[in-house]
């Protein structure tokens, strides 16, 4: 298999995001046209409050509503958070490239920032070796390399390290590695005797091949930055969810922000905050296998109200999936599941499109399969947010006050 990625940037769907509490008070009344592989749609606003992003489509065939942002616009989110330094966005010290993990983000990225895809040959030998050339000089430059750890974890891995290592032979003078989502971010301490720590081994690879810098979005667990030996620049995709949410026409006394097991009760409580300090339930859950979870009790009230699921990825859904059946069981009006990474791995179609979930969340941080999709499923897009993390790493600027 062969891949050529260009420079020239594909037309891309992003979505808009800003925090909730700004963003309630103000009303959108207008109408934004999309282009879905090759249809023409038209999106009409209601008058009811909303964000300032465009209303979800909702597909009959079962593809995902995905929000569009104006892109000749910057993100009210981003704009309000943006520092007074003059960037300039015409530095030609600055190199995108992109792996073939996640091509479409990095094109949305590339957009975004008014870039064009750095030239690169990636292609496979007939017995798996992957073979990465750069077809334009980085000697000197600042650059950035995109690509997620996704499945094909390993494959994607040696394909990033191949990658960062032939930057380092080019002279780069900065090679930082965007990874949107961290493979074997899971496997970061020992539970049982004689494990690896392969989120760790992981780290090291990645930092003896060349790379100077890592960009990462919602980490699996905060020691895992730790592992690095490395400058870690960690963003979280919560904000993106937020403005979303909050552009939906529900009553925010009518939330409850439930945690799907005990390890996320503090990602839980920061996302319960932003949305007007809503009130917080746990799913206490009883693990006896890889990939296998037995839901036990819930800690909270969620009767009559809106349910609102989050967790940093949803894999088989196992955990997330019977959370939403307890919930169901405790009176629970609707469900929502939200989450960062959508890893997808079977059964996890099935158990989402069950009817459990009024809609299933997800970022854009893994390509998600065209048969894969759902109904319930909506897809909102991170490419601002990391395209505007890549400014601010190259300019110099804070990173943090993105999400002050």
């Amino acid at each position: 298999m062969a891949s050529s990625l260009g420079m020239q940037s594909s037309p891309s769907r992003t979505a808009s995001f800003l925090k909730p509490s700004s963003s309630l008070s103000r009303c959108c009344s207008r109408q934004t046209s999309l282009s879905f592989n090759g249809a023409r749609t038209r999106i009409s606003s209601t008058n009811t409050i909303k964000c300032d992003i465009s209303e979800p489509l909702n597909f009959g065939n079962g593809k995902p509503t995905i929000p569009v942002l104006n892109n000749q616009t910057l993100p009210k989110f981003l704009e309000s958070a943006r520092v007074d330094k003059t960037v300039n966005r015409n530095d030609t010290r600055l190199k995108l490239f992109s792996g073939t993990a996640n091509p479409a983000l990095s094109q949305e990225v590339a957009r975004y920032m008014g870039l064009e895809l750095g030239k690169i040959n990636i292609k496979r030998f007939a017995d798996g070796e992957i073979y990465v050339q750069l077809q334009e000089s980085v000697r000197g430059c600042d650059v950035f390399l995109l690509q997620p750890t996704c499945p094909q974890a390993n494959e994607n891995l040696m394909e990033l390290l191949i990658m960062i290592d032939a930057c380092r032979r080019a002279s780069a003078k900065n090679i930082t590695a965007v990874i949107p989502y961290f493979g074997y971010a899971r496997a970061d301490r020992k539970t049982q005797g004689r494990e690896s720590i392969a989120a760790k081994l992981v780290a090291n690879l990645i930092t003896e091949a060349g790379a100077t810098r890592i960009l990462a979005c919602d980490l699996h667990s905060g020691q895992s930055m730790g592992y690095f030996d490395i400058p870690v620049d960690h963003v979280y995709g919560q904000p993106v969810i937020l403005d979303y949410l909050a552009s939906k026409t529900i009553c925010f006394s009518d939330l409850v922000v439930v945690s799907p097991d005990v390890g996320g009760v503090a990602r839980a409580r920061a996302f319960a905050k932003k949305l007007s300090d809503a009130p917080l339930a746990i799913v206490d859950k009883r693990r006896h296998g890889h990939n296998v979870a037995e839901v036990m009790n819930l800690i909270g009230d969620v009767k009559g109200k809106v349910a609102v699921m989050v967790d940093d990825m949803i894999d088989t859904a196992g955990t997330i999936a019977k959370g939403a059946a307890l919930l169901h069981e405790e009176g629970a009006r609707e469900v929502y599941a939200c989450c960062t990474h959508a890893v997808f791995s079977p059964p996890a179609i099935e158990r989402l499109s069950s009817g459990l979930f009024q809609e299933v969340i997800i970022t854009n941080t893994i390509p998600v399969a065209e048969k894969n999709y759902f109904p319930q499923l909506t897809v909102l897009s991170v490419a601002n947010l990391l395209g505007e993390t890549i400014w601010r790493v190259h300019d110099d600027c804070s990173v943090s006050s993105i999400f002050q």
